[in-house]
């Protein structure tokens, strides 16, 4: 081990009761590097995250920083010692604003305000309450301050997970600099993509332990996932995603879900499309586009200004996310704790869409019950070790144990958005089958992914959101990445969208990288 390293982890462990989130976790970071921590879901990538960082007690291990033994119990012990982390969910509080939020942590606010342009968000109010700020702009609020104070060790846990592609971008950039100025950064992604553009080196876990440290350089991913899952896993294609067992679907004369000239304020301007019975249509879009307001108005959440919607034929208005489940929608947020009861059980959360209904209050049928959810935790093959507290789930399972509420219920539509948000690659394909099948069955699926890649692999036609309207929408055939990107951007077909990072994060030349 070379004797620079910046720091050192050796033998972390940490159990929770019965479970064991980390048995053997090792990570050796330099200075100047951006280290990628990889590893299927569960294998302990956060749990080690939050040790180093003080969130969490370890119940065994040594951890060294430059060479020394530290005793980190605790965040600001952490921040002390250079290490800073931006986790997966906003660590802001949403009931303050953001200038309080910076008080709170000793923020200096002219860096974090810097950071946040060039971040990519230009105009941030700091006075604006945290709660009504977007989701992936609190997660770019969180890097600006971890930023601001010059860590030495800036731990990022699936950071562009929730960005859409423009401010994606701009997080990249920032992340390679960092490691270019001599600052280190440990990366944690699913993204191949990102982590081969980014990263020098990569740790992989696999059961809460270290299995293994790689160089990052052409053709390593297939190692890396065998290293993950201890199998070869192969590549889904479209056909392969489309399973053979799959009958043809019919379409009725009325599509299942029909929206004409949605309007919401400055967000959606006039959204207008179908979705047919057994099809699965995603949507994609750049940031504040409309999406966002797009799915909360078909699952009930708020009221359009204007426009139409329409279930099998018939016009609906929903005054309540219940009128949408009513109607056969469910909505599956890519944020967990958005809709599950974290600290309930797997029963309780799969249960609650048949035993919680007003019209139904009486006895819960336990029998029928037990067979329901029995039935939908074995067809997502859910991992219930932990299952008396969701919470203790890893975050494939918890939110497989979203989408199984839904199965469970019997639910006709089912409104995806972004449900593979920080989800390993075994749980995404997981995922992937199962949204097949359902359309198999003939239910349908409105499907919105942040990772452009994910419309091949489980969609059949492309709707693309821009400046709060349709642009455009064409089958999956048509669908690859640069026709995504150009159509999300605006583009016509056929021009040429600059993406930058994206594509090639590594600038070639000096010219490239000049505002």
């Amino acid at each position: 081990m070379p004797n620079n390293t910046l720091l050192d982890a050796t033998g972390v462990a940490k159990n929770y009761g019965a479970v064991s989130a980390l048995r053997d976790a090792s990570l050796s970071v330099l200075p100047g590097e951006v280290h990628a921590l990889m590893g299927a879901n569960g294998a302990g990538k956060s749990t080690l995250v939050k040790i180093l960082t003080g969130a969490i007690p370890a119940d065994a291990g040594r951890i060294l920083i430059r060479g020394e033994a530290r005793d980190v119990r605790s965040p600001a012990a952490a921040r002390r010692a250079g290490l800073l982390p931006v986790y997966q969910e906003p660590a802001l509080i949403p009931d303050l604003d953001v200038l309080c939020n910076l008080r709170l942590t000793g923020t200096p606010v002219e860096p974090f305000r810097a950071w946040v342009r060039e971040l990519g968000i230009p105009n941030l109010d700091i006075r604006e309450t945290a709660r009504d700020i977007p989701l992936a702009v609190l997660r770019v609020l969180d890097l600006a301050r971890a930023l601001a104070v010059e860590p030495d060790v800036l731990l990022l846990d699936e950071m562009t997970a929730a960005l859409p592609a423009n401010l994606a971008e701009k997080v990249l950039e920032v992340v390679r600099r960092q490691g270019d100025s001599g600052r280190s950064v440990i990366f944690i992604s699913h993204r191949f993509v990102e982590i081969s553009a980014l990263c020098d080196r990569a740790t992989v876990l696999r059961d809460g332990a270290t299995v293994g440290v790689v160089d990052i350089e052409p053709g390593v991913e297939e190692k890396i996932v065998e290293m993950m899952l201890g199998a070869r896993i192969e590549k889904t294609s479209v056909a392969a995603a489309r399973t053979a067992s799959e009958a043809p679907v019919v379409k009725d004369s009325h599509p299942r879900l029909s929206v004409r000239n949605l309007q919401l304020g400055t967000k959606l301007h006039d959204v207008s499309f179908d979705l047919a019975n057994g099809e699965v249509a995603g949507v994609v879009a750049l940031e504040g586009q409309g999406q966002d307001e797009l799915f909360a108005a078909l699952a009930g959440s708020i009221r359009p200004a204007g426009g139409t919607i329409a279930v099998d034929g018939a016009p609906v208005k929903f005054f309540h996310p219940s009128d949408a489940i009513q109607a056969g929608l469910a909505y599956v947020p890519g944020d967990r704790t958005e809709a599950l009861a974290m600290q309930r059980s797997v029963r309780e959360n799969i249960a609650l869409p048949f035993s919680a209904a007003l019209r139904k209050w009486g006895p819960i049928k336990v029998r029928r019950e037990h067979m329901v959810v029995s039935s939908a935790i074995a067809r997502l093959q859910i991992d219930t070790r932990a299952q008396g507290e969701v919470q203790r789930l890893s975050g494939g399972n918890q939110q497989k144990v979203t989408i199984a509420r839904w199965i469970a219920a019997d639910a006709r539509t089912i409104l995806c958005f972004d449900p593979t948000r920080g989800i390993d690659v075994g749980t995404k394909q997981e995922i992937y089958k199962l949204l097949r099948e359902l359309a198999g069955l003939g239910k349908s699926v409105l499907f919105y992914t942040s990772e452009l890649e994910e419309v091949q692999r489980v969609c059949d036609r492309v709707i693309v959101i821009f400046g709060g309207r349709v642009v455009d929408t064409f089958p999956v055939e048509l669908a690859d990445e640069p026709a995504l990107m150009r159509a999300a951007y605006g583009l016509p077909r056929g021009a040429r969208a600059d993406v930058g990072i994206l594509a090639d994060v590594r600038p070639t030349s000096d010219a490239e990288t000049a505002p």
